[in-house]
């Protein structure tokens, strides 16, 4: 609601936290209100309110004031009831780029940093910290209004709400900074969301492939990190340990879209997972095949990346190198971390070590650290 009548996400954002501040400030001795989000609203309503006439020229302040007081806090729900999947959905505004979007949502909605979500857009902290402020400074400008969107106006937003959920679940999954190579809490998050979008649009069977997607990897979860906290490469993992329900699931789901006859980069995607489940040895020209289909339908280096791990399993790591030398994604650690086991298989272990220690120049988490330490120490 701030941001429809300020026209401005920086003074919104300030005026929420302000909100937030003095919820925690009274509300333990006063008692939480009846509505909390309605005084949550007004409260930022008012300090916006107090802003602009501090800091706008007199006529400005009159217009500006004049519109935050006009508009009432609204009880929008619209066409999806949960509150953070709605937020979502009318965050990812049409007018702005796709990148743009997506990049705005994870900072405003997702829980993610500035810089987590550059690493997620494979480019460095700064550009991305740029494209942030200039979409701010295009709503502003053009004075876009976020508005919670009608039934109708939900498929044109799938595709970016499906990709803030996908990104804040690989956040979850193999985070790029801390201690641990999992945040629970974004993996969790991102799974009720995409429970609750199959269930607000059955009929879209990408969102079907994101949930199967986010399933099959989620029951890995318990056998991707050792008792020391190092990470257990998928090879190596106890299979035992996997979630049986979640993989039972995750197939299910997999087999639905199949059916469905309509691939989508996410419905392939979570379909490479569920052969990664049909036992130690899986299909990998099955799996090399889904990758030449998800290579087609997003042509992207970190596809190729991984498309080549499959080539390397069916033509030999000699003509899998020669793919991924070929790929621009000197800042990826995983281009790097790839790139050594290829030289490691091939024999060629001063290289591979060499590529390790740039694998580990290049990642923060300290389960990935500790991982590829012990596999450079190994050459």
């Amino acid at each position: 609601m701030l941001v429809r009548v300020c026209g401005d996400i920086d003074l919104a954002e300030e005026c929420v936290q302000d909100a937030f501040e003095a919820a925690l400030s009274r509300w333990p001795t006063e008692g939480v209100p009846p509505s909390p989000a309605g005084w949550l609203i007004t409260t930022a309503r008012n300090r916006a309110i107090d802003r602009v006439r501090r800091e706008s020229t007199r006529d400005a302040r009159h217009a500006r004031a004049a519109a935050l007081l006009d508009d009432e806090p609204p009880q929008e729900v619209g066409a999806v009831p949960d509150d953070r999947l709605r937020l979502i959905f009318t965050c990812c505004h049409p007018a702005l780029a796709p990148t743009a979007r997506v990049a705005l949502t994870l900072r405003l909605l997702g829980g993610l940093t500035t810089a987590e979500i550059a690493r997620a857009f494979l480019v460095p902290e700064p550009t991305m910290a740029a494209r942030l402020t200039r979409a701010k400074k295009k709503i502003s400008a053009a004075r876009i209004p976020y508005r919670v969107p009608r039934e109708a106006d939900l498929p044109d937003r799938l595709r970016a709400v499906l990709a803030v959920l996908y990104l804040v679940f690989n956040e979850g999954y193999a985070a790029s900074t801390g201690d641990r190579l999992v945040r629970a809490d974004l993996c969790a998050e991102a799974i009720r969301l995409g429970r609750l979008l199959v269930e607000l649009m059955p009929d879209e069977p990408e969102a079907r492939g994101l949930l199967a997607l986010m399933l099959l990897a989620e029951a890995r979860r318990n056998a991707r990190v050792g008792d020391d906290g190092t990470l257990v490469p998928l090879a190596d993992q106890d299979r035992s340990t996997w979630d049986a329900t979640l993989v039972a699931e995750g197939r299910a789901l997999v087999r639905q879209c199949l059916r469905r006859g309509q691939p989508g980069p996410y419905q392939v995607q979570a379909a490479i997972s569920a052969v990664h489940t049909d036992g130690p040895n899986p299909d990998w020209t099955r799996i090399k095949e889904l990758y030449d289909q998800l290579l087609v339908l997003t042509p992207t280096p970190v596809v190729a990346l991984n498309r080549a791990v499959a080539v390397a399993e069916v033509e030999g790591p000699a003509a899998a190198l020669t793919l991924v030398d070929g790929l621009s994604l000197d800042s990826y650690h995983l281009f790097h971390a790839v790139r050594a086991d290829l030289l490691r298989r091939l024999g060629r272990d001063t290289e591979a070590r060499a590529a390790y220690e740039a694998a580990l120049a290049r990642t923060d988490n300290a389960s990935e650290q500790a991982f590829l330490r012990r596999a450079t120490a190994e050459r």
